[in-house]
């Protein structure tokens, strides 16, 4: 299974497109909030999707959980659980849902790292990148006994590649 994760895009509906045409085939697309554009967009359409403090239509939702084969996947934009401070709060909701994958934006700045056997995946941003000069959006393959992440360039070039253990 494979699923393409992509966060703050500030009102870019040409490059959310662009993304999703690199990878029409993935399983499940995902976006972490702060599009800033109306919930029925057409370049959100058939994405899993949350509301981010910078998104005023309030049809999305501030946070989903929903399977992906049979891994929990929890999201939420990040804002109400101070992710730019810590994700101890954002781990204890993942662990409330029992996630196995937590997705995540708003600090713009992206990484991933395996905490109590959840994977915490923020994917940068697609429009104004933090800790770096590359915009990006993340690659997640899930595999029965792994999860492989690669960070990926908005021109589809791989920023690096993370190979995480599952139990």
């Amino acid at each position: 299974m494979q699923i393409l994760v992509m966060s703050d895009t500030h009102g870019d509906s040409n490059v959310i497109e662009k993304v999703r045409d690199f990878y029409p085939n993935v399983d499940t697309f995902i976006h972490c909030g702060d599009s800033e554009l109306p919930f029925s967009h057409k370049a959100l359409d058939g994405m899993k999707k949350v509301r981010g403090n910078c998104d005023i239509d309030q049809a999305f939702p501030d946070e989903a959980v929903f399977d992906i084969g049979n891994v929990t996947v929890f999201l939420t934009h990040g804002h109400l659980f101070n992710v730019k401070t810590s994700i101890l709060s954002l781990s204890y909701r993942a662990k409330e849902v029992d996630a196995q994958i937590a997705c995540f934006g708003h600090s713009h700045i992206l990484g991933a790292e395996m905490i109590e056997d959840v994977l915490f995946l923020n994917p940068g941003s697609l429009l104004k990148p933090r800790g770096r000069k590359e915009k990006s959006f993340a690659l997640v393959e899930i595999e029965d006994t792994y999860f492989e992440v690669k960070f990926i360039t908005d021109d589809n070039n791989c920023i690096s590649t993370h190979k995480f253990i599952r139990k």
